[in-house]
């Protein structure tokens, strides 16, 4: 409402629009008396802190804001929605159809239900971490996992720190520091998240001698190195890419006689490190870490969570000399794992002990030896059920792909297994990708991945079909909107 002076000279009071909803924003404290639900569950300080953010949007973008968006109930229900996006934000399950097993960006190996007990038990009481329950003294926290590593590998003696590449490090600075190590130039990989054989080695404070060349490198070259000033021979097991074509390698038993003839230690990293006969159970080959150990190596470090299926750590395993220097660098009290982890690998590990029922116990191995058969035939099972939520822009079919086992093992082999694939009709790019964002968005997010112009969603991992199917109609909504 304005107020004008007319031709007479008298005012005259015009009816405007009022564009200006500054005096339509409610005060924090009616708010707070509105959203005592909020206050409950998020407590005052960050239900208030919610609520002036919300009004400091406001009052920014005041121009496109409507007089709705300032009612006290708009308001309300926006901050419960910020709260709980928050609260979801996080780790969370997701389901793995991208067809690589072992995924890193998704967590790599499942536990097994016993080991996830385990941890959770270890996670909630105390515990004998480091308590000899015999003697009623201090315990050392190794002896949980160290006579098993030993049984599965035939090793003296073993520990275990927080992941393989803080186990090379651990290994290099103990028996390495201020010394050179030789290692041949094919080795020098890249293990993920850009971090680099010769960086790990530069952390550990020895010295990189590089050997032979990208694809050949021979005993002689080993040899050549070989000066007053080497620690020790070292064996990095390629476990993200392979060469191949004109190469040519030092078997581990070589290097091994190598280093003993001129009173030098030799050890290998395994990278993914492999307890159970892949032969035996039809998948690729892969070198048992018992293997190693029998042709004289002697230090073993390797993955707990990759091909061994446990959780995330590094073990290192070998003579009981070696692990005793290793034990007494005070970097081991840094690296060490917990409680929770130690209990699961323990669980693990002991399942190896019975390896005719791996398949059935381990989650690892029960995924990357699912016959191709099987995963078709939860294919046929389930598409009428998955096919009924999709609209008319998508192609929905079966067909046969290849999985990977992931993490850098076996980095050239396949799994036979079998996809819904979702294609556009119009050919879309845009919509396909959207549609990947929603399979993510939802509540047990989905991840598939594309390829060649179509949305893959890979049957090899699928364990929760209920979680997966009974979700759907909210993915049907979004492509709606």
């Amino acid at each position: 409402m304005n107020r004008i002076q007319g031709a007479l000279g008298l005012d005259v009071v015009v009816m405007t629009e009022d564009k200006d909803i500054r005096h339509k924003i409610p005060a924090v404290d009616r708010i707070l008396l509105a959203s005592g639900d909020l206050v409950h569950e998020w407590g005052h300080k960050r239900v208030s802190g919610a609520i002036r953010e919300h009004l400091q949007k406001i009052r920014t973008n005041i121009s496109t804001v409507t007089a709705a968006e300032c009612n006290i109930s708009e308001i309300h229900d926006a901050i419960k929605s910020q709260l709980a996006m928050a609260a979801a934000s996080g780790i969370k399950p997701v389901i793995n159809l991208s067809g690589i097993v072992l995924h890193t960006n998704l967590g790599r190996a499942c536990l097994p239900e016993i080991a996830a007990k385990a941890a959770f038990e270890a996670a909630i009481h105390p515990t004998n971490l480091e308590y000899d329950l015999e003697t009623g003294k201090r315990g050392d926290r190794d002896s949980h996992i160290a006579a098993l590593v030993c049984e599965l590998t035939g090793s003296e003696a073993a520990t275990v720190v927080n992941n393989n590449a803080a186990a090379v490090m651990l290994v290099l600075n103990t028996l390495a520091k201020g010394l050179e190590v030789p290692v041949s130039r094919g080795e020098l990989v890249e293990i993920g998240g850009s971090f680099r054989v010769p960086e790990v080695m530069a952390s550990s404070g020895c010295t990189l001698i590089e050997v032979g060349a990208t694809n050949r490198t021979h005993l002689k070259d080993y040899q050549s190195a070989l000066s007053a000033s080497t620690a020790l021979l070292m064996k990095v097991h390629t476990s993200n890419y392979q060469i191949q074509g004109f190469t040519h390698s030092v078997s581990e038993k070589a290097l091994a006689k190598l280093a003993h003839e001129n009173g030098l230690p030799c050890i290998v990293d395994l990278g993914s490190g492999c307890l159970a006969d892949f032969n035996a159970l039809g998948l690729p080959n892969e070198t048992k870490a018992a293997d190693y150990i029998a042709n004289d190596v002697d230090l073993i470090t390797f993955s707990g969570d990759k091909l061994l299926g446990g959780p995330q750590c590094g073990i290192i395993a070998g003579k009981r000399t070696l692990i005793e220097q290793i034990n007494k660098n005070p970097l081991k009290r840094a690296l060490r794992v917990d409680s929770m982890v130690l209990a699961a690998l323990a669980e693990v590990l002991k399942l190896y002990q019975n390896p005719d029922a791996l398949i059935e116990t381990l989650p690892t191995l029960r995924q990357l030896t699912r016959p191709a058969a099987d995963i078709k035939k939860q294919a046929e099972r389930l598409f009428s059920s998955i096919y009924e939520h999709f609209s008319p822009m998508f192609r929905l079919s079966i067909a046969p792909c290849h999985s990977q086992i992931g993490s850098g093992a076996l980095p050239i082999e396949t799994i036979a297994s079998f996809a819904i694939v979702i294609e556009s009709v119009a050919g879309s790019d845009r919509e396909l990708r959207h549609l990947a964002k929603q399979f993510r968005l939802l509540p047990y997010p989905v991840i598939g991945r594309i390829s060649d112009g179509r949305l893959l969603l890979d049957l090899r991992c699928l364990d929760y079909e209920d979680a997966f199917l009974q979700q759907l109609p909210q993915l049907r909504d979004a492509l709606v909107c």
